[in-house]
Formats: structure tokens, sequence, C-alpha cells
């Protein structure tokens, strides 16, 4: 559900929260603004094939609360989850809480491409790896 009230300016990164148009604007295609309009977003694409595409965002109705709101948030930070499939010239993770799923660790640390791109913060430098039993049988 995106947040009722956003304020953005001309420059901050967004996430789609929707597909909107399938394979171009799909539920996490990065993107960042570059005019704001009433009821339209004009925004450039960051990530995937169509990247560098200026592309128009229109508020749509969202089901359970019936209401009409752009199916977007800020980008500044993403979950592991939506990050999967994101690739990222820089990526910082927060480990103060430990990942809560099998396999998270490793899709969070595999966004970038070169070790030298990603920074950890963990309390005395270590977090829980969790790995279920199943896994671990296979």
């Amino acid at each position: 559900m995106p947040l009722h009230n956003l304020q953005l300016k001309v420059g901050s990164p967004i996430i789609m929260l929707r597909n909107l148009n399938p394979p171009r604007l799909c539920n996490g295609t990065r993107l960042v603004i570059q005019k704001l309009m009433k009821n339209v977003i004009e925004a450039r694409i960051l990530n995937g094939k169509c990247r560098g595409e200026n592309i128009l965002i229109p508020r749509i109705p969202i089901i359970p609360t019936k209401c009409i709101q752009f199916p977007i948030r800020l980008a500044f930070a993403m979950t592991i989850n939506k990050s999967q499939g994101q690739t990222m010239s820089v990526c910082g993770l927060d480990l103060r809480t430990p990942c809560f799923s099998h396999g998270q660790l490793y899709v969070a640390c595999s966004r970038v491409g070169k070790p030298s791109s990603l920074f950890v913060l963990a309390n005395d430098g270590l977090t829980k790896n969790i790995v279920h039993a199943i896994a671990l049988r296979d």
C-alpha cells in the first residue's frame, strides 16, 4: 500500500509498487523523478531493459481504500526480498537485526559485482545466517 502523503522532489529515487505496463513498468522497477504534475509523474527508468527511458506514471485506484494514488514509494532503501533480481553498483546492509529466512543473506550480498562495493553494518561484526535443516540434507 503506498503512503497516502508522499513528499516528492525532482531527482528523488522511487520504486514501483504495481505492474502498470510490463515489462517496462513492473513491481520493483527503480526510477528517478524528472517532473511532478498533479495527476502524473514523469520519471526516468534506472534499471532493466528500458533503462534511460522517460515514462509517465498516472495516479491509479488502490482497491482496498478506493482512493486514487501514485503506485510508488521513495526508494532510498529496499528490503532484501525486493532487491532480488536487481543489480546495484554499491550496496549497504544493515544487519543489526539478523536476516530471518533461508538464503536472504546470500541474496543481499550478491546484489553487487565487487566485494569492495558491499558495506555491512552488524553488531560486533557478526550476524546469524539462517539455514533450515531441510536445506542441509540436500
